[in-house]
């Protein structure tokens, strides 16, 4: 990583700002120091190099890898994992507890969520329907987090995408969601990884949330 921030020019064919773009570092399993401070910086984060926090991020960062998270297209994600190891974090909320249920009533499928939110000294409990149970789940989200936090007006979920990590496993495997979001001409993107797909899907909009509530 070193070299290429040096000699970019020898790793690519063209300087991207010519045709509109710009030169992205990705982080993955095989990201070492390098890769982490220049994210770090991007996001407006000090980060020291020799800290030994630093290694310890980094060693954070490959086991989650190794547990099915990606953070090569989930730059929002990888921003809040770095806030969160900062000891003077703060998380905005809590999700206390939550479930889902999808039933037939007739010829039609319904799906609903009900959410427990702890913000502050206050816990609201919500309930909402939906095209299905991340639908659901998310608008009982909203529901929950809109009236002290005004700035998810007008967050819109954009794209919606699961992997399969291990196929071998069937309907048991684990399973990545990635989520994109946006709000205004602004687009960010989030993980969740988890056996279950309803937990994958509440952690990588949760991401989503919160880093449109600090944005």
């Amino acid at each position: 990583m070193a070299a290429v921030l040096k000699e970019a020019d020898a790793y690519q064919h063209i300087d991207p700002a010519l045709v509109g773009n710009q030169q992205r570092v990705l982080v993955s399993e095989l990201s070492g120091r390098g890769s982490v401070l220049t994210k770090a910086r991007e996001f407006g984060l000090e980060i020291d190099r020799e800290d030994p926090e630093t290694r310890r991020i980094v060693q954070h960062l490959k086991e989650l890898e190794h547990k099915g998270y990606s953070y090569e297209a989930a730059d929002a994600s990888f921003e809040l994992l770095l806030r969160r190891l900062n000891p003077e974090y703060r998380a905005p909320w809590r999700v206390v507890d939550f479930t889902t249920s999808v039933r037939r009533h007739g010829t039609a499928v319904q799906a609903e969520a009900t959410v427990k939110v702890e913000v502050g000294a206050n816990v609201y409990h919500t309930a909402a329907s939906g095209n299905g149970p991340v639908n659901a789940l998310d608008a009982a989200l909203r529901k929950a987090l809109i009236p002290g936090f005004p700035a998810l007006k007008g967050v819109r979920l954009l794209d919606y995408k699961v992997r399969i990590l291990d196929g071998a496993a069937g309907t048991g495997a684990t399973t990545r969601v990635l989520v994109e979001s946006g709000k205004g001409s602004k687009r960010w993107a989030t993980v969740g990884c988890s056996s279950n797909i309803i937990e994958a899907s509440l952690e990588a909009l949760l991401d989503a949330l919160e880093y449109a509530a600090r944005a």
